[in-house]
């Protein structure tokens, strides 16, 4: 009973500090938000990514395609038996050159400029699940360039490799980015915290005269900017909300590929929660610095006037 009556205490003590001094608690809120919007909307675009690679690696094929005046009717024969492969499907050129025009807008100019027999016959190669990795796919199309009637190999592998790539180091950047963003509003919300205990002090230094603990007077603090970092986040992930929904939709003139990363989808119910957590915990260690700051310089300033003393 003493330590639930305690805990009501402390929350009697937070609602009414933040309804005191609710316009700089706006004012922290909405730092918060900003910077866990920038920083929610780099993890959303690196969660895409993924999802898009991860769909990628499902549809990768390797081709093979004829030499000039060459016919892939034995290799496709041969290719039919090998047991590397779970589909072997034979792309007449007709049916390449009909795919390529309603593939691109203007694949109907490339073409005529090409020429109407630049796309040749093809293999479409389907590999077992254990080739298909980006190192085992490669040797794989490597050994089918020797094979009758083969002229090029494009195994889908190694442009994912190169996308995959990308994607970490956009993950790395978007990382250090956010970290920067999430100290600026922690320290943000430190100084508003601490413009909260300056604005206390008497009350605070009365506590302390009765033998309240340090951990008593910091939790309500504590609890003060957990609220205002967990309030950032909903609010950023609301921000974040508003801008995928008309993305997903292909409102206005926008890249076809950020249209298609945006219809994957929005955050997973774990990215969520990662980014409640990380409001939460940001506002939290903004207020326990404003705390360990302001207890530091009062106590400087004692020292200072017990040697003046």
């Amino acid at each position: 009973m003493t330590s639930l009556r305690l805990l009501g205490l402390l929350l009697q003590d937070v609602l009414r500090d933040l309804f005191r001094h609710r316009g700089q608690y706006v004012l922290a809120v909405l730092t918060l938000a900003s910077g866990l919007l920038l920083a929610g909307g780099g993890l959303l675009l690196v969660e895409s990514l993924d999802r898009f690679v991860g769909r990628l690696e499902g549809m990768a094929k390797v081709v093979v395609y004829a030499a000039e005046g060459r016919s892939l009717e034995e290799t496709a024969l041969r290719l039919q038996r090998d047991p590397r492969f779970r589909e072997v499907r034979r792309l007449s050129a007709d049916e390449n050159r009909k795919r390529f025009l309603s593939a691109t807008r203007e694949a109907g100019l490339l073409l005529e400029s090409a020429g109407q027999d630049a796309l040749p016959e093809s293999l479409e190669l389907t590999l077992r699940k254990d080739l298909a990795s980006g190192g085992r796919a490669v040797e794989v199309g490597t050994s089918l360039r020797g094979l009758p009637g083969v002229g090029d190999v494009l195994v889908d592998q190694e442009r994912l490799e190169n996308l995959q790539h990308v994607a970490r180091m956009l993950r790395s950047a978007l990382a250090t980015l956010g970290v920067v963003l999430l100290l600026a509003a922690g320290f943000a919300t430190g100084n508003v915290i601490r413009m909260s205990i300056l604005a206390r002090e008497e009350e605070i230094t009365i506590m302390r005269l009765v033998g309240a603990s340090e951990s008593f007077i910091r939790t309500p603090l504590l609890l003060e900017g957990a609220f205002l970092g967990l309030t950032g986040s909903l609010l950023a992930l609301l921000g974040l909300f508003g801008l995928w929904l008309p993305v997903s939709r292909g409102v206005g003139n926008l890249s076809p590929m950020l249209v298609e990363l945006a219809r994957l989808g929005f955050f997973s119910g774990g990215s969520m929660l990662l980014l409640a957590l990380v409001g939460s915990a940001t506002g939290a260690l903004g207020a326990l610095w404003a705390f360990w700051s302001t207890r530091r310089a009062q106590r400087e300033e004692e020292a200072l006037m017990e040697g003046a003393g």
